[in-house]
C-alpha cells in the first residue's frame, strides 16, 4: 500500500527545450542529439520525460531488424 501512495505522489519530469543547457542535459540523458530531442517533442507535442523516453524507445524498436522482419516476413 505504501508503494502505491509513493508512486501516485511521484513528481513528473519535464524537458525544457527552450533552454540550451537543459536541452543538452536531456538529450544526453536520452542518448540523442539536441536536434532529435526538439523534433521528437514537436512531433509528439509533449515535454514530459516519460512520454518522450517511451516514444524514443518505440522508435528504436521499430527501426530494429527483428521488428522489420516481423512486419515483412520473407
Amino acid at each position: 500500500m505504501e508503494y502505491q501512495i509513493n508512486s501516485m505522489n511521484a513528481r513528473k519530469e519535464f524537458i525544457e527545450i527552450a533552454d540550451e543547457q537543459d536541452r543538452n542535459y536531456w538529450a544526453a540523458r536520452l542518448g540523442v542529439t539536441a536536434e532529435k530531442l526538439k523534433s521528437v517533442v514537436k512531433a509528439i507535442q509533449s515535454m514530459e520525460f516519460s512520454i518522450v523516453k517511451e516514444y524514443l524507445t518505440m522508435e528504436k524498436i521499430k527501426s530494429g531488424n527483428t521488428y522489420s522482419r516481423f512486419l515483412n516476413p520473407s
